[in-house]
């Protein structure tokens, strides 16, 4: 910082004799001060100043008009401590010190902190290990040094680790299938660092334990409400262009909107005994997910970003997509089934994809919410949602799949919907 303040201390004293001249001396001033390399620099904005406003028709040899100059140098001393002030913060941001801001700011020492792992401590089942820091990481502290797993006992897994720099997160892939039925640990050492250099205060540590076998989880159930790619109990509203591909239902509720400007290619049922019915089976669909209990694998916070393959899946909390896509991969099977069991909401962010790869079907996947889900502006999604309570779709938001509400609203705005293929 001591080479910054020098240097605005020199253009500020070398503006301060300019302006001190008066208008009869200007030029013998600028011609005194101008031995200095600093103050040549003044010069030179003074001749700037002189040319751009083309007010003050003179060089650093004429003077004109007494009004003009005076209204000049008022300029000059305002573009002078303009100049003492960036010069400052860019020495300052570009100097070797040790400070964080562009002005000298207090550094940065606070050590980073996990955020949410996966699996999550104590869990029965594991689908993916990664772990979401508190702040942006060092990319070069994250590695398989930095990063291990254990198990059984102290056996080292061999695996790859790989950062995440948009997301946070660190991911370990194990080098070939874990073990059955075994206690792992998992362990994020001190010296995976923040982007200041500040190191993890202490080891982080948790565990988890791999199934007995492998699951296949069958499909949920929709029966009559399989027709159907939305179902609200309250109110179904829609804005803008919504294109539906499928029929739309509503019951106990009696308020469905824009139909037109929305197209329907299907049937709108409301409180007939066709969505009457339809709720039902979406009860009864919505129970049977949650109430599934074989091999599920425990999740938390944001999913975005991972790679998930078939299998049951268990949040206690919430689910978000967001600092990255969500791929659902089949490996090769047409008939693999996701079942999410959510305890609380459902969100995407703007413009966040769910992917099916490997031969993935949307028709395949269930996403039980316990209370409401919202798809973020332009996002792209697959699968059926159930929601206990409401589902919103934001602008340009699609989905190949359903969004079935038990007892809120759902609300639409420019959307496409289109059922999935069996």
């Amino acid at each position: 910082m001591s080479s910054a303040i020098l240097l605005a201390e020199r253009i500020y004293n070398a503006a301060t004799k300019v302006l001190q001249c008066s208008h009869k001396q200007l030029q013998n001033c600028l011609e005194t001060v101008r031995r200095d390399s600093i103050s040549r620099f003044v010069c030179l904005v003074v001749k700037d100043i002189n040319n751009e406003n083309n007010e003050m028709h003179v060089s650093f040899q004429k003077v004109s008009k007494k009004m003009k100059i005076a209204n000049h140098l008022s300029k000059m001393l305002g573009t002078m401590m303009l100049l003492a002030l960036v010069s400052t913060a860019f020495i300052a941001g570009c100097s070797n010190d040790n400070d964080n801001g562009p002005l000298g700011g207090t550094p940065d020492t606070t050590p980073p902190t996990i955020l949410s792992t996966n699996p999550i401590n104590g869990a029965t089942g594991v689908a993916v290990i990664n772990v979401t820091f508190s702040e942006p990481m060092t990319a070069s502290s994250i590695s398989s040094t930095s990063f291990t797993v254990n198990g059984p006992g102290a056996t080292t897994v061999p695996g790859a680790v790989s950062y995440d720099v948009t997301g946070h997160r660190a991911s370990f892939v194990p080098a070939s299938d874990l073990a059955a039925s075994t206690a792992f640990t998992a362990t994020i050492m001190t010296t995976a660092k923040d982007a200041s250099g500040n190191a993890l205060a202490a080891n982080y540590m948790w565990n988890f334990t791999t199934l007995a076998s492998s699951t296949v989880q069958p499909p949920v159930t929709l029966a009559s409400s399989v027709t159907y790619v939305v179902l609200a109990g309250s109110t179904v509203t829609s804005t803008g262009a919504t294109n539906i591909t499928g029929d739309i239902g509503l019951s106990p509720g009696t308020s469905m909107t824009g139909f037109p400007p929305g197209i329907v290619v299907g049937t709108q049922h409301v409180s007939d005994p066709s969505a009457v019915q339809a709720k039902l089976d979406l009860t009864t669909s919505y129970n049977g997910a949650a109430g599934r209990t074989v091999g599920p694998v425990s999740v938390a916070g944001n999913i975005g970003g991972m790679t998930l393959p078939p299998g049951l899946y268990k949040s206690t909390s919430s689910l978000e997509i967001s600092s990255g896509d969500l791929t659902l991969d089949a490996k090769g099977n047409a008939n693999a089934v996701w079942i999410f069991q959510i305890a609380s909401t459902l969100t995407t962010t703007s413009g966040r994809k769910v992917i099916l790869s490997g031969g993935a079907k949307a028709a395949n996947i269930f996403w039980q919410v316990g209370t409401s889900a919202t798809l973020g502006t332009t996002s792209v999604f697959k699968g059926t949602i159930m929601a206990d309570q409401s589902i919103t779709m934001n602008t340009g938001a699609s989905l190949e799949g359903r969004v079935l509400a038990r007892i809120g609203a759902v609300a639409l705005n420019g959307n496409i919907i289109v059922k999935p293929t069996p």
